[in-house]
């Protein structure tokens, strides 16, 4: 380890397990497995829903309940077509309306799951997640030298993009049916003193709810808590948004990632937060406005135990925060985010030091809990 890089403060294995786990939204299956599998170890009761949602509950003493959520699902895509390229007589391609004359090798069209910058996605290695397994592929980008201007310019669209497997069309329409899903490939590393890898939104809020249940597990708790791995997020909150009903808690505390412009480019609010200054309490996104008592009392839990903490004002963007708010009669909410870098990319970034301040964060907060605070505006 260089001079430059922190010791990691937490179970890193755990976090790229998490992390590198394909799970988009309405198909978190396989992270649903690690959630649970982790929870069992310690929770006085898991169950599942009729979406997949995920609560783990660790029972208080108190007739009070908060709920805390992380989303497990990432952005995606599904397989929306199985194209050939087609060919003429010459060998030029000759299929640019996509036909299925099985000549040639075949391409996969896709149907984005969840908010993607088709310019980051170009050139990036994908996994195509099918009934008889897991096929690599890569999204196709043509050679600068055969683009004209107007071509170069253009900002490309998800539905620019083809997947290309290597395979024949007539063996690739075997293998792969629409409906089938893809996942960016992208291992999970250290960089300094940071973490960079795919899904750290939200897998490494996700690995932080964890880490902070097991760590309350043997607390002498006043609150019960439920800790709720929620899915769908990435289409409109609405896996949280079901729970708000199911588990109807007293107060929900959101954990996300938030948008940390801190790089070259950028300067005042623009960077909304940054990374190494710690947890950032939300104040506001696009999705919800967090009640004022709530995030006073986590910045003064951060003061007290002296846990690195930021502001964060976000201008666009959604949480499941919001989706605990009104959806069984109104509830005070707030959020707990981990500043990351390049968000909704494979190369997603965020502080060591961050995380651990999250995980404390939160610790601190929800052994604190007892009922007694006035949260009523």
């Amino acid at each position: 380890m260089s001079d430059t890089e922190t010791s990691i403060p937490f179970e890193f294995d755990l976090l790229t397990d998490l992390t590198e786990t394909s799970g988009v939204p309405g198909y978190e299956d396989r992270v649903r497995e690690l959630v649970i599998d982790e929870f069992d170890s310690f929770a006085d009761r898991i169950r599942t829903d009729a979406m997949g949602n995920v609560v783990a509950t660790l029972e208080g003493d108190a007739e009070y309940s908060v709920a805390v959520a992380a989303h497990m699902d990432e952005i995606g895509f599904m397989v929306r077509h199985v194209r050939s390229a087609g060919r003429t007589g010459d060998g030029t391609n000759g299929d640019s309306n996509g036909g299925e004359d099985g000549d040639g090798f075949g391409f996969l069209e896709l149907e984005p799951l969840g908010g993607w910058d088709a310019r980051v996605l170009k050139a990036q290695r994908v996994t195509i997640h099918t009934d008889g397994g897991d096929l690599p592929g890569v999204i196709g980008s043509p050679p600068p030298h055969t683009l004209d201007e107007d071509e170069r310019e253009r900002t490309p669209d998800v539905s620019d993009l083809y997947v290309d497997t290597g395979l024949p069309y007539d063996e690739l329409a075997e293998r792969v049916s629409p409906g089938d899903l893809v996942t960016m490939d992208q291992s999970t590393e250290r960089l300094g003193e940071t973490i960079t890898g795919k899904a750290l939104d939200d897998r490494i809020c996700l690995f932080a709810m964890l880490s902070a249940a097991r760590r309350l597990a043997d607390a002498d708790l006043d609150a019960t808590i439920h800790f709720c791995a929620t899915v769908q997020e990435e289409v409109g909150l609405r896996g949280a948004h079901a729970l708000g009903v199911d588990v109807d808690p007293d107060l929900a505390i959101a954990l996300d990632v938030t948008v940390a412009n801190d790089v070259p480019g950028f300067g005042g609010g623009e960077r909304v937060t940054e990374l190494g200054e710690g947890a950032a309490i939300k104040l506001k996104d696009s999705s919800v406005i967090t009640n004022a008592k709530v995030h006073r009392r986590l910045q003064a839990v951060a003061d007290e135990a002296g846990i690195d903490s930021q502001v964060e004002i976000l201008p666009a963007g959604g949480t499941d925060t919001a989706g605990f708010q009104h959806t069984a009669g109104a509830k005070p909410v707030g959020a707990i985010s981990i500043p990351t870098r390049y968000l909704h990319t494979v190369t997603e970034t965020a502080h060591v030091d961050d995380v651990a301040a999250t995980i404390d964060l939160l610790e601190a907060f929800l052994a604190s809990e007892d009922g007694d605070h006035d949260y009523t505006l």
